[in-house]
């Protein structure tokens, strides 16, 4: 092998480094306090720690319901006696301002006290 040949090596080794302390960093969890805010039809029915495992059943109106689980410090609707089921194909939430919305059952789930949202656009 030559000089350069290491130094290559060497070069994307590092840069491949970075790049998963950087994929850490960026899923280390949820910030402490944060909160998983159920409301059905715009009034808040309950606050769940994400902090703290469970699966909670959200009655909607008609018999419907969704199931909320939370774990690994994520929100997610994993079931949902919705037609669609939309609700379900989401991914988990953990970041304030992200949430879970089911139309049909009227039920939102929105993430409080969290990590710092992500920026979409910035103006001047």
């Amino acid at each position: 092998m030559k000089k350069n040949d290491i130094i290559l090596i060497a070069a994307l080794l590092a840069a491949a480094l970075a790049a998963l302390a950087g994929i850490a960093l960026y899923s280390a969890g949820t910030a402490k306090g944060a909160e998983a805010v159920v409301y059905i039809n715009g009034k808040e029915q309950g606050r769940y720690p994400l902090g703290e495992g469970r699966a909670v059943k959200i009655p909607a109106g008609d018999g419907g319901y969704n199931l909320l689980e939370i774990k690994d410090g994520q929100a997610d609707i994993t079931k949902a006696s919705c037609p669609d089921k939309i609700c379900v194909d989401q991914r988990p939430v953990s970041r304030q301002g992200e949430s879970l919305v089911c139309l049909p059952n009227k039920v939102v789930v929105e993430i409080e006290n969290g990590g710092e949202p992500e920026i979409d656009g910035s103006t001047n």
